[in-house]
């Protein structure tokens, strides 16, 4: 697997975000949705140890979070709208997991690629808390590595659309987030 520091200009006119709410297969497919989004990548980060595998992530020998690389056109979409997305895409005040998915590697995490992101992800959070009762638990820090996950990881709802996990999980989630979406 190669390593990700900071943006990426694969495509013109692009910059990229990492992020994890929950399942990263949720996630991928949440943002899926959003107009000016160019790529998503399920993938790991946030922990220290080189070339993470998702047994290894399970298994907990490594400090790493399940997360997505969303590449996108700034243009079409902007950094705040893609962190005001992440407050509704999953629950932020959850501690240790999200929904039936327990495990640090399932914990919310904003990962910033610079200043830029880091003032903009921690005044989303600020904004957001407004509308949680409870506290906000999520990490907001810097972006040291980004892993790609396993290939069979990547485009999992799409290809997979039927499986009990994404017929059950994240098919509603993915149905609710196309109406709210559509309310804009």
């Amino acid at each position: 697997m190669e390593s990700y520091a900071g943006h990426n200009k694969a495509m013109s006119n692009s910059s990229s975000l990492v992020l994890g709410g929950g399942c990263f297969w949720c996630t991928e497919a949440a943002y899926k949705l959003l107009p000016g989004v160019q790529a998503v990548t399920s993938g790991y980060a946030g922990g220290a140890e080189d070339n993470p595998t998702y047994e290894m992530i399970c298994a907990h020998r490594t400090s790493h979070a399940e997360v997505i690389k969303i590449v996108y056109d700034p243009t079409v979409v902007s950094l705040e709208k893609l962190l005001e997305f992440f407050w509704k895409v999953h629950d932020p005040t959850q501690v240790g997991g999200q929904g039936n998915d327990h495990g640090s590697q399932y914990r919310s995490i904003i990962l910033c690629a610079g200043a830029e992101q880091q003032a903009a992800a921690e005044k989303s959070k600020v904004v957001a808390q407004q509308t949680f009762e409870d506290p906000i638990t999520t990490e907001i820090g810097p972006l040291e590595k980004f892993w790609p996950g396993e290939d069979y990881h990547q485009d999992y709802f799409a290809k997979h659309p039927a499986e009990g996990y994404c017929a059950y999980v994240i098919a509603p989630k993915v149905k609710k987030l196309k109406t709210v979406l559509a309310g804009k």
